[in-house]
């Protein structure tokens, strides 16, 4: 049987300036901009639609300093999908930043790995090194999902539907996963925060933010082996990824790209 090809999109809801030094272990000598972008992902064939992540939330931008651009169920509606009508969320792990307006998806159920809520209700969130990523509220609030039937988890590698797969990376959090996906250009992997920026994966450099630093380098090793190339693999912040991938229309410039065709300087 033949495999559906999906249609997936970057939906950009917020976004900060930073520096260079932010964003590599041990820093880096060039002191210049680097700006971070923070995407949902939407996904969806004839049948099925999937939305990975779910951003945060206004007021949890405010008071992190992020700069808000939309609610993601509002970048989502531009797109024509009503969050009412999800069923299916990939929370790719549950930093503040993927999980947030969780609650804005009433009928949907939460795709997680196992290690991703051991971690989170576990020792390791008495330490405010790690704690500090998280919303508590986020964490209870899906607690209470789990408690409501609506938290369906995984681990390791597993298939959620034809030419859809979850694969357990870890490094950045214990449980993260990313997501591969069969396109009409071949099979493409949202990577998340298993790569924040395409510099991370191309120098084999890390992002601060880590759990396990193995972990994260061999998670690079993965993402190649489940693209079928570095060009089919979407890092989790980069603005690069407005600048490579085609907007969905004029109007969603800045907004939404399509990720299912290949980069604009490729094509």
């Amino acid at each position: 049987m033949a495999l559906p090809d999906y249609e997936v999109f970057a939906i950009r809801y917020a976004r900060r300036d930073a520096r260079r030094e932010e964003h590599f272990i041990g820093g880096d000598p060039h002191d210049a901009p680097m700006a971070m972008d923070y995407f949902v992902w939407l996904i969806r064939s004839a049948e099925r639609t999937f939305v990975v992540d779910t951003g945060f939330t206004a007021e949890v931008a405010a008071r992190r300093k992020r700069e808000f651009i939309r609610a993601p169920k509002e970048g989502l509606a531009l797109l024509g999908v009503k969050a009412d009508a999800v069923r299916d969320v990939i929370i790719t792990h549950m930093h503040y930043d993927h999980v947030g307006t969780f609650f804005d998806f009433p009928n949907a159920v939460f795709h997680i790995q196992d290690d991703e809520m051991s971690f989170v209700t576990g020792r390791y969130m008495r330490h405010a090194r790690f704690a500090h990523s998280f919303e508590p509220d986020d964490v209870v609030g899906m607690v209470r999902m789990l408690f409501k039937g609506r938290v369906v988890f995984h681990k390791g590698a597993e298939d959620l539907a034809p030419g859809l797969s979850l694969h357990h990376i870890g490094g950045h959090t214990p449980g993260l996963q990313s997501v591969r996906v069969h396109t009409r250009r071949g099979w493409v992997v949202l990577a998340s925060d298993a790569t924040h920026y395409y510099e991370h994966l191309e120098t084999g450099r890390c992002f601060p933010s880590i759990f396990n630093l193995g972990h994260v380098l061999e998670g690079y090793d993965t993402l190649r082996r489940l693209a079928d190339s570095t060009q089919h693999i979407i890092p989790g912040h980069d603005p690069l990824v407005m600048a490579r991938y085609p907007a969905v229309s004029k109007e969603l410039e800045g907004i939404a790209v399509r990720l299912d065709v290949m980069p604009v300087e490729q094509r």
